[in-house]
């Protein structure tokens, strides 16, 4: 019999991913601070990459300790020049957000580890890389009036399945791990483990 299949995360998005592959995967929020983890992690300054590995551990073991079954944990932090930088609060730190980003090139951290029993039994990192063109004021003031709020689940405040495509110039890695999911590493290791067809 194979095990369940649970997405330690509240992300739809994510979620939708998972089953347009066809995994079927319970969804159960992990509930981990992640204000109070971000804030020990950076006052260790510990690497924007480790950061994220070390919240998508948090999550999967958090709920692996009382769940069976494989528990996904993901975290997705976007890095510029090292600078960490977080789901903007409101629509005024959305246009920072782009601000900073515009005419550069910045790594979405993102890390999806799997627990079972409690413990980490697969853990894999994705670095897609986004080259941002540079933005006007009045393009920007635009974006943020037509996209809205939905910028604010993003930790680079854009939406690259939508308008946000108009943002960019130049993309390095797969469009899953862009959406927080690195999807063919993962269906890979659901092979290997007879939950999926191989």
């Amino acid at each position: 019999m194979s095990p369940r299949i649970i997405l330690a995360s509240g992300s739809q998005s994510r979620r939708a991913v998972l089953s347009a592959a066809g995994v079927d995967a319970e969804t159960i929020k992990p509930n981990v601070d992640e204000d109070a983890a971000k804030a020990a992690f950076r006052a260790e300054t510990m690497s924007v990459r480790d950061q994220a590995m070390k919240l998508a551990e948090m999550k999967s073991m958090k709920v692996s300790m009382r769940e069976n079954g494989l528990v996904i944990g993901c975290d997705q932090m976007l890095s510029l020049e090292n600078e960490a930088f977080d789901k903007p609060v409101d629509l005024d730190g959305a246009r920072e957000h782009l601000r900073k980003l515009s005419g550069k090139t910045h790594t979405l951290e993102t890390g999806i580890v799997i627990s079972e029993n409690g413990e980490p039994v697969w853990r894999y990192l994705a670095r897609p890389k986004l080259t941002m063109r540079v933005l006007s004021e009045d393009f920007i003031e635009d974006y943020v009036e037509k996209v809205g709020d939905p910028l604010l689940s993003t930790v680079g405040a854009y939406q690259l399945e939508g308008l946000g495509a108009q943002l960019f110039t130049r993309i390095e890695g797969d469009y899953f791990s862009i959406l927080g999911l690195p999807l063919l590493p993962l269906l890979d290791y659901l092979r290997v483990r007879k939950v999926l067809p191989s």
